[in-house]
Parts: structure tokens; C-alpha cells; sequence
């Protein structure tokens, strides 16, 4: 019989998101001796390294040799041995959270012991896709009280590495704005960051990548600049700029959160206590002492009613200040999506012609993002109340705003070829003339993300019309954009189906 020591690694080039996979042949030693099967956890162990994997079994001697061990990228990049490596493989002991994670499924409450061993679990990498799946649904809705959500986000900050700014500001607030999502081309961030800190605020600004949405902040400003910046390096640009605009999975800030993205996106799943312990977590990770946070409200948003919001708002406070976070929430406007854009290329696009004081730029996302400034600049205790927005408005008419913002860019690492706006189109037009009475976000991103956004930046839509605009009939209401047949016609057969637009009377 093989040893289980001379199975050598293959790196197989399977992507297989946040999850160790490993894949031995049907008809390997190993497999018949230790009665493998698919989906049975395994341990790897190499050169002192080793981690738990979900096998696969193959009959394909193209992909995995009966005398190999095939290990997916994620895999492979945590073990950490060349390929070849002699690696040894035996049956995974169970993680030692999964009784705490069978009792939360049965509905019981956890308490602050129980939180931190799953989330530490999560975090190792000890938990298959099916039982981050089981717990990511055990905890959806309101199922988590108000202290399993404050002990949820203690564990996802303590498995993860933190920032502190305090030398660099002497004992003054470091400070952040985040949105609840939902919105597409809500994009004030990227306009917030570049106009406090030119005020000299520090604002370490890190983002997640689009979960159900057709972009997100590090996805958008990656259209412009490198956002996947290691730990150290982020620090650098911080210390040297007061800010920057990344995304917060290369900085190890709370990656137990991205491993839980990783289900939560498929199964389009972003529950109460999971976003307070999300959002919070990378941003106490990241350092910040003030934030504050948009919860949109909207018939299509996320949150639909006052009284939705005004329940989330007092979970957000009673973590945040369990936490030592001064959080200071505004309930805003969520009835449509914020900008013309909607895609990377798109957002990108609104963002600099506000930057820029084009004429063109979009009014909405500006008034938001200089209300939204202004409350984080008031956090300076040199401003005085109410005077936010108009230090604000006065920065970014100044052009310092747009000054910072290059030099935010340049010191992330400018792309010296930025994506194009893709260039397969086809417009949606109003069955009738009127005056556009809605428009559903829901729809409007799910088109975009159908024409391909995020994962090809110049994908998405081209509002053309907003709530409120009188239209005639067959005038365009949207442009959409694609690079790939395929996607232009999956978004066009669903624009075709529910255009998102309710055109009524004027």
C-alpha cells in the first residue's frame, strides 16, 4: 500500500472561493484504505504546515494522479509547499465549535464562549461550505439577540489583525463613513474619504467587495488604483495621505467576515446581526474610533420602512458603544439608485466628474456625499455643529478634494490601463410617455450584475433618466453596457421581462 507520505502535491487550478478543497484519484491508496468519500473532511499535513480540506474524488488523470494530492488554489496557497511536496493526508477531527453551531441551529442562544470558538473556527478555515452555509441561515433574520450580535463582532475582531492610528493622531478621531448597501451607484465614499481627509482627518477607509450588489467601493475605486494592499502597506499610505480607499481582505482586518461573504453572496443572504458585526468589526479592525453610517430606506432597499431602520439603528448603537465606536447614524433617501452609474467603470466615472466639478456630474450623489462629509467632519472637535457641510462643499469646490483623491491613487498604485466602459449596448426605452414615477434597485442591479458587473469592471447601466424626469414614449430610460454577448443578451432578456422603471402619468 502508498504511504500516505508520498502522495506528492498538484496545484490544480481551480478556484474554489474561501474554501480548502483537495482532490485525491478513486483509485489512490489512500482513498481505499482510509474509506474516503466525496465531501469527507480531510487534514493535510506538509513541512510542518497543515490545514482541513473538503475531498473531492476524480476519476480524471488529467486532473490528479492516483500517486498525487490535488489541492485547489485557496488550498494550496494556505499550505504553502512548492508543488511536488510530499504531503500526508488522514480523516479531519470535527471542529471543536460544531456542538455550539448544532445547538444555534436548533434555535438555542450563544453565548460569549460559543461565538468566539466558531468564529475561530471559521477563521482557520475549519468549516466546510455546508456549515458556514448552516450557521450563516441558523443567524439570519433577528435570530441573534442583541449581545450574541456584540459577542459575534468581539470574535470576528479578535481573529483578525487590527490597526492602530493613535500615535499619528494624538489622541484625535479616527474616523470612517460606511453605507448599509443596497443602493446601486451609492458611491459616497469614495468622495467622503478624499474631502475629510483633506480636511486632515484620518480616515482608513476599507470596503468588502460586492456581495449581491453590481459594485462595491473596493471594487469600483480598483478601477482607478490597486485596492488588495497587505497589511503594512496600507499602514504606509495611511500615515502618509490620512486615508485610503481598499479593500480590507488582503490586510488580514476580520477574515472570518470574508470567509462568511464568501456564502452569504450566493445565497444573496445579509441578515441584521451579520451586517451590525460585519461592518462594525472591520472598522474597529481598521482602527476607527468615529464612524458614520447610511441606512437607506426604500420600498426596493434593504431596509424598507422608519421602523426597520430605526430597529437596526438601535442594534448598531448598542454594539458600537458596548465597543467603545462613536457612531453617529443617518437614516437617508433609498427610493432610487444614487448617480447615473451602475458598474465599477460607471461608478467610477460619476465620482470624478463630482471630484472635478463637471457640470455633467451628478447632482444627487454630490449633495449626499457633502452631507455625509460634513457630519464626519463635525466629528473634529475644532469644527463646530452645522458647519460640516459647508467645509465640506468648500473643499471640494476648492478642487483639494480632487487633489487628494490623485494623490489617494497614486499612493495605492494608479492602473496604467484602467478598464473601458464596455461596448456592446442596447437601451431601454419607456412604453409610454409620462413622468417616471419609481425605480426598483433590485431590478436595476440585477440587470447590471446580468450585463456582467463586478467581475467585468466596464459592465453595468447608464441611468438616464431618475424619478421625477418627464419622458416620451420610446425615449431611453437606461443604457446598458456589456463586453460579452452572452451577458448583454441575459440582461436584455431580463430589462425586456421588468424594465425596473414605473412611467405613469403626468
Amino acid at each position: 500500500m502508498t504511504k500516505l507520505q508520498d502522495l506528492r502535491v498538484r496545484r490544480v487550478g481551480i478556484d474554489t472561493w474561501r474554501e480548502n478543497v483537495a482532490y485525491l484519484h478513486r483509485n489512490c491508496a489512500v482513498v481505499r484504505a482510509a474509506g474516503f468519500q466525496a465531501l469527507s473532511k480531510v487534514l493535510v499535513k506538509a513541512n510542518g504546515a497543515a490545514i482541513n480540506a473538503v475531498l473531492n474524488v476524480v476519476d480524471d488523470d488529467c486532473i490528479v494522479q492516483p500517486d498525487e494530492l490535488g489541492l485547489s488554489e485557496d488550498a494550496f496557497a494556505r499550505l504553502n509547499v512548492d508543488a511536488g511536496h510530499p504531503a500526508h493526508v488522514s480523516p479531519a477531527e470535527p471542529p471543536p465549535s460544531l456542538p455550539a453551531l448544532r445547538r444555534k441551529i436548533a434555535g438555542e442562544r450563544l453565548d460569549r464562549k460559543d461565538l468566539h470558538a466558531i468564529i475561530r473556527d471559521v477563521a482557520q478555515a475549519r468549516y466546510s461550505k455546508i456549515e458556514l452555509a448552516a450557521f450563516v441561515v441558523a443567524t439570519n433574520g433577528y435570530d441573534l439577540e442583541r449581545d450574541e450580535v456584540l459577542y459575534l463582532t468581539e470574535a470576528m475582531i479578535d481573529v483578525g489583525r487590527r490597526l492602530d492610528w493613535q500615535h499619528a493622531v494624538r489622541g484625535g478621531p479616527v474616523v470612517d463613513k460606511h453605507c448599509i448597501g443596497g443602493i446601486p451607484g451609492n458611491r459616497t465614499s469614495m468622495l467622503v474619504v478624499p474631502i475629510v481627509t483633506a480636511h486632515g482627518m484620518l480616515c482608513p477607509k476599507t470596503s468588502s467587495r460586492a456581495i449581491t450588489s453590481p459594485a462595491g467601493t473596493a471594487d469600483t475605486m480598483e478601477v482607478l488604483a490597486e485596492v488588495e494592499l497587505p497589511f503594512e502597506r496600507l499602514r504606509h499610505i495611511v500615515r502618509d495621505t490620512n486615508g485610503c480607499l481598499a479593500w480590507g481582505g488582503t490586510a488580514g482586518l476580520s477574515p472570518a467576515d470574508d470567509i462568511l461573504i464568501s456564502v452569504e453572496r450566493p445565497l444573496a443572504i445579509d441578515s441584521p446581526g451579520q451586517m451590525v458585526a460585519s461592518i462594525l468589526s472591520k472598522k474597529i479592525a481598521a482602527g476607527s474610533t468615529h464612524l458614520v453610517l447610511d441606512i437607506p430606506v426604500g420600498p426596493t432597499a434593504k431596509v424598507r420602512s422608519i421602523d426597520a431602520a430605526q430597529r437596526l439603528r438601535k442594534l448598531f448603537e448598542y454594539v458600537a458603544g458596548a465597543l467603545n465606536l462613536h457612531l453617529d447614524v443617518m437614516i437617508t433617501d433609498g427610493s432610487q439608485p444614487i448617480g447615473r452609474g451602475i458598474g465599477p467603470v460607471l461608478e467610477a466615472r460619476d465620482v470624478m466628474q463630482v471630484l472635478r466639478n463637471e457640470p455633467e456630474a451628478p447632482m444627487d450623489l454630490r449633495e449626499k456625499a457633502l452631507r455625509l462629509a460634513g457630519r464626519v467632519i463635525e466629528f473634529d472637535p475644532d469644527v463646530r455643529g452645522g458647519d460640516g457641510w459647508r467645509i465640506a462643499r468648500d473643499i471640494l469646490e476648492s478642487g483639494r478634494a480632487l487633489a487628494q483623491m490623485e494623490a489617494l491613487i497614486d499612493a495605492q498604485g494608479r492602473r496604467t490601463s484602467p478598464p473601458t466602459l464596455g461596448e456592446l449596448t442596447h437601451e431601454v426605452c419607456a412604453p409610454q410617455a409620462g413622468v417616471v414615477r419609481a425605480i426598483d434597485n433590485l431590478q436595476l442591479a440585477q440587470v447590471a450584475r446580468l450585463a456582467g458587473a463586478p467581475q467585468v469592471p466596464g459592465a453595468g447601466v447608464d441611468l438616464l433618466c431618475k424619478v421625477g424626469d418627464a419622458v416620451q414614449a420610446g425615449a431611453p430610460l437606461y443604457r446598458i453596457h456589456a463586453q460579452y454577448p452572452a451577458d448583454l443578451g441575459f440582461a436584455r432578456d431580463r430589462s425586456g421581462r421588468d424594465s425596473g422603471y414605473t412611467v405613469g402619468a403626468a
